[in-house]
């Protein structure tokens, strides 16, 4: 992964839980998801750590729902054929749309865009920013609640 110094926390925080959502979503690991290796190469703060184990364990845990919403807002692009980073970051950021209300709608859409231009491709930050302003017009409209993970085998 590219190594990028933050002065923001809360975009530290990001960046750590999506590279260790990239790791996760890989090896398909989902249950235990672990930052401890990133907060070794990088020294995270305190308060760092926490919201970023916070979204890792959220998205780990609503994977499966948050990539209904994804193929709900982006049909031509199956999640299973998304790029691994496109798709981590869109998953980050509905977590955080969805489930973390004290984090500002527009905030949230913003900083996956940053993340997406740094880590993805040419065009990942219009595809996720238009993939992202299509899913909150889904939230505002109250079309897209909270999701609750699929059992497993189904």
């Amino acid at each position: 992964m590219i190594r990028v110094k933050y002065t923001d926390q809360r975009r530290q925080s990001r960046t750590a839980a999506l590279q260790s959502l990239f790791a996760v979503d890989v090896r398909s690991t989902w249950d235990n998801p672990a930052l401890e290796w990133l907060d070794e190469e990088e020294e995270l703060s305190d308060v760092t750590i926490e919201f970023a184990q916070e979204l890792l364990r959220g998205v780990s845990k609503m994977h499966e729902g948050l990539d209904y919403v994804i193929t709900r807002y982006a049909p031509a692009w199956p999640v299973n054929q998304l790029s691994v980073i496109d798709r981590n970051i869109l998953r980050l950021s509905l977590f955080e749309l969805i489930y973390t209300p004290r984090t500002p709608k527009k905030t949230a859409i913003n900083e996956a865009v940053e993340l997406a231009k740094i880590f993805g491709s040419e065009s990942s930050a219009r595809f996720v920013n238009g993939v992202l302003g299509s899913a909150m017009s889904g939230i505002e409209s109250g079309d897209v609640a909270s999701i609750e993970p699929v059992p497993e085998g189904r």
